[in-house]
């Protein structure tokens, strides 16, 4: 068994999913697929290229897409679990990057806010929302990571494990910053290593307003526990 483990949550990534997992196979590591219930055959083509994909019924969210693929990934006993989007947003040729860091930190994000770093074909107006969102969680946090949201990461199993996943509870893109601040909690090193991030060719965007709502309300939250010392 290689030591790494990509997890891969899709929703309706049929026209991109096959590219990704090609292009992964030179890699060496596993990849797992979590679908939930895709109604455009994304697990099929999954399948027919021969990788792993746990199949659930309808959309359950990223948050429980990902503690399942983690929850797997330590049961088998991986070393490092990367994560990464199906929607072409995350490069490859980036992963291979990130993974060239592995050993310099438990947690390292590939990060479009760090120099060197960036965006490809987003609207300004979605840029401002995250860099609103990163400014927003570390006013309140403190957390010192310039991109809290991002969804490109490899992390050690040992710090997921002090990490204690199942008591994660965002669901949405927050999951993203509720990770990052529970592994600096649990006394984990993070590294942010530039990328860029592509947005994507095919399907739609799973932002919503209750999407960002969720993330408002958890790190307002969150920012409230801080200040009164919990």
């Amino acid at each position: 068994m290689r030591s790494a483990l990509v997890v891969i949550p899709t929703y309706n990534e049929a026209e991109s999913i096959g590219a990704i997992l090609n292009a992964l196979k030179p890699l060496d590591c596993d990849v797992l697929v979590i679908d939930d219930g895709s109604p455009d055959g994304t697990a099929q083509i999954v399948r027919n290229l021969g990788i792993e994909v746990i199949e659930r019924a309808g959309k359950q969210g990223l948050g429980s897409a990902y503690r399942a693929g983690f929850s797997l990934a330590m049961d088998r006993g991986y070393t490092y679990i990367i994560q990464m989007d199906a929607d072409g947003s995350h490069q490859v040729s980036d992963l291979e990057k990130m993974m060239e860091w592995i050993g310099s930190a438990d947690l390292l994000i590939g990060s479009r806010w760090v120099k060197d770093g960036g965006i490809a074909n987003w609207s300004k107006f979605r840029e401002y929302l995250s860099k609103s969102a990163n400014a927003y969680a570390n006013l309140l946090l403190s957390l010192g990571v310039k991109d809290t949201t991002a969804g490109f990461r490899i992390y050690t199993s040992a710090l997921v494990k002090k990490m204690e996943i199942s008591t994660i509870r965002s669901e949405g893109y927050c999951f993203q910053i509720e990770m990052t601040r529970r592994a600096i909690s649990r006394g984990g090193s993070v590294a942010e290593i530039p990328i860029t991030f592509i947005e994507r060719a095919h399907g739609v965007s799973k932002m919503s307003f209750a999407i960002a709502l969720e993330a408002v309300l958890r790190i307002t939250a969150w920012g409230a526990l801080r200040l009164i010392g919990r």
